[in-house]
């Protein structure tokens, strides 16, 4: 049932922030909403640890304002080489070892390097990701090996 309230809280908290209405009746149906939805998932027993992950590390908003800076770098980097008039592609695939033990720390691995500009994992075997990388700057295997460093700590 913790994880039901837990749930429930979270789907609230999303829709104030998506829906910005305060007014009592919406807040009353928003509420509903997301109690019902709850209650149904928890009826359903889809309520698991990796569902609804109440005991997140704290380490993982250290890892998201990282992840958020590297972000950031990559897309001013990505848009370089765009608005360069001529476009220094060099376009790659490469194994990336990777030494998540967790099916979470494959999952936070994979999808900082898709969100991360100018990289997208393509294949992951419980080893090695194939990522293609769009320039020579993006295909440093020392920033995966940082990025696998720190998505191993979040990640268990």
């Amino acid at each position: 049932m913790t994880r039901a309230i837990g749930l429930g809280v979270g789907l609230f908290g999303l829709w104030l922030a998506l829906s910005g209405y305060f007014e009592p009746f919406l807040l009353s149906l928003g509420l509903l909403s997301c109690i019902a939805t709850a209650l149904i998932a928890w009826r359903m027993g889809l309520l698991d640890g990796e569902t609804v992950p109440l005991e997140l590390p704290v380490s993982l908003l250290a890892y998201w304002a990282w992840l958020g800076r590297e972000v950031y770098r990559s897309s001013i980097a990505v848009s370089r080489v765009i608005l360069a008039r001529e476009m220094p592609l060099a376009q790659q695939l490469i194994a990336v070892p990777t030494r998540q033990q967790t099916a979470m720390g494959h999952v936070i691995f994979a999808n900082s390097i898709t969100l991360t500009p100018g990289t997208v994992t393509v294949e992951t075997s419980p080893d090695t990701y194939l990522i293609h990388a769009l320039t020579d700057a993006a295909a440093d295997l020392s920033a995966f090996a940082d990025m696998d460093a720190r998505a191993a700590k979040v990640g268990g």
